[in-house]
Order: structure tokens, then sequence, then C-alpha cells
């Protein structure tokens, strides 16, 4: 007999975890959960405040309806809203143990300003030296001298950035200024440097700084294609869609040659280990991008390998059906 239970969570984040000019509080999502003779799939919804198009509002209406329908033994199709139908497509591949159990929790550590506590993080690290640095919060030189210095100081480490579209042609000359020539060749991609993808081309073709699209696959006129420069797509799947769109999109990048890298919305604990099997099933030889659960203050239900931060059991959650 299937039975599904719904369930609200809010995790405290970080004081300085700062997204499109909005201090993010908490954490804000659900927890969905799918039985049937037995047998039991889990999944997160968790749409990130000033990147996701529906409301957490939005995403538990539209959850509820389709709880309702599944339980009377429909099959509905996921809503066409992103985080809900990522989350509702996990929880059935789980319950129809489609979801492989292993895991890639060897993460990119996330830089967001202070070269010294990268330098302290990667020290012991074992294995390739790959980090993320974000860009385009301070001033173009100061980013690229940052960069410089990482790259400098660490001759094994590869980095990838994100400017999140903050620059213009102008501002991206300037850090790529800053950027000795021979290092360049380990900044693995920028994603996004410039506010257009015409801009973002030229400047990979002026500096052979590789580039990687990240916003551009969630809007419409985009189509998978290769090109100069162009290295890898970074794909988000609570902002994505379902685990099948997921698929579709790791294959598509992987058939042009491009590396495909699963990434984080800053998901709970939860929803960054099921990431973390996606990550292994589709991109078994790519580290994906999952370094941020140093932003909570908390877990929630499934801890990450090695996490010290306390984690709330299910009977701490809210639930709603």
């Amino acid at each position: 007999m299937r039975a599904a239970q719904l369930y609200r969570y809010q995790l405290p984040m970080d004081a300085g975890v700062v997204l499109r000019e909005r201090r993010l509080k908490t954490r804000d999502g659900l927890l969905v959960r799918l039985s049937d003779d037995g047998r039991e799939g889990w999944g997160e919804i968790a749409p990130l405040p000033g990147f996701s198009e529906e409301t957490l509002d939005t995403a538990q209406s539209a959850t509820c309806d389709w709880l309702v329908a599944w339980e009377r033994g429909n099959a509905p199709p996921p809503p066409d809203i992103a985080s809900v139908a990522f989350g509702l497509s996990c929880a059935q591949a789980e319950l129809d143990g489609a979801l492989p159990q292993a895991a890639n929790y060897h993460v990119a550590p996330l830089c967001t300003g202070d070269p010294d506590e990268l330098f302290a993080r990667l020290a012991g690290q074992r294995g390739d030296k790959v980090a993320k640095v974000k860009v385009g919060l301070y001033e173009a030189v100061r980013d690229g001298m940052v960069v410089n210095l990482l790259l400098e100081g660490i001759p094994d480490l590869r980095l990838r950035l994100d400017a999140n579209r903050a620059w213009t042609p102008l501002k991206a000359r300037q850090f790529a200024r800053y950027v000795n020539p021979a290092y360049r060749s380990r900044i693995e991609f920028i994603e996004e440097p410039c506010k257009t993808r015409a801009d973002s081309r030229a400047f990979a073709a002026e500096t052979g700084i590789a580039i990687a699209w990240d916003e551009s696959l969630r809007e419409g006129d985009f189509t998978f294609a290769a090109g100069p420069g162009l290295r890898a797509v970074v794909i988000k799947p609570t902002l994505t869609g379902s685990l099948q769109k997921v698929q579709q999109q790791v294959a598509q990048a992987h058939a042009l040659g491009l590396t495909a890298v699963i990434s984080s919305s800053i998901e709970s604990s939860f929803g960054l280990t099921q990431l973390a099997r996606i990550a292994a099933w589709l991109t078994p030889k790519t580290i994906p991008g999952l370094d941020t659960l140093s932003l909570m203050r908390a877990q929630l239900v499934r801890r990450w390998p090695d996490s010290t931060l306390p984690c709330l059991s299910v009977d701490a959650l809210e639930p709603l059906l």
C-alpha cells in the first residue's frame, strides 16, 4: 500500500551568506518520503531564493497535489517546477532502486575570499588538488591577484572560478591581466565570466582561460554546442528539473567532449548526499561542486561524511502530509 509523507525544514545558515545582494539567514525546504510495499524513497525539494523561479510555498502546494494523486495509485508526471521535479524524481528513483548507493564525496573546496583558509584546507588533502573560488564579489583586480597567489603558492592546484556574469569585458580583462599567463592553463574553467555569452566567448579567445556555462543552461534559447574555449557545463539539479533531465544534459555534454559538473544549490546535507550519489553515477571521473555544507550550522537526516555539525532527525521536522 502506498503512503507519502511531506516534511518542512529550516536550517540556520552562517551569518555571512549573501546571495544576489540578500542575506540568507535560514535554508528552508521540504523532504518527501514515498513508501510502497516495504520499500521507500526520499527526495529533497529546496528552491534557492534569488535563483529558482518558484517559491517554497509554490513548490509545497504542487508537491502536495502530486503526492495525493500518487497515494491514490496514479502515476502523474512530476510538475514542471524544477525543484519539485528533481526532488520527486529522486524519491521515485530511490523507491525503485534506480539511484545507486555509491557516492563521490571528494569535493572541490570553496573559497569565498580568504586565500589563507584555502591554503590550510588544501595542505593535508590527498590526490587531486582542485578548488573553487568565487570571483566577481570584489574588484576584478583583487580577484586576479588572489587567483594568481593561489596558483603560484600551490603548484599542483587547479582552480574552478565562478563569476556569475558579474563582469563587463573591461573588468574581465582587468582580472586576466593579473593572472600569470603561465598559470592560466591550471584554471579548469571560469563559469560565465561576462554578462553575455558572446562576451564570455570573446574573453576565452583573448585570454586562453577556459569557460563553462551555468546560468545559460536554464535559458530558453540555450542549445548544447561545443566551441573554442568552452570546456564544461555546470549542472545544478535543483535548478534544472527531473533526474531524467539531469541525465539528458550530462549525456549531451559528454557527447560534445565537454566536462559535466554536478553542483550544489546549497541543499541540506540530505540533498548533498544524494547529489554525491548522482555525481558518482553520471559523472564518475569528475569532482562535483558540493562544498556548501560549511555555509550551514546543522545537518538534516542524512549526515555528510566527517562533518561534525549537529544533525536534525525527521522527528524534529514539521509534518505537512
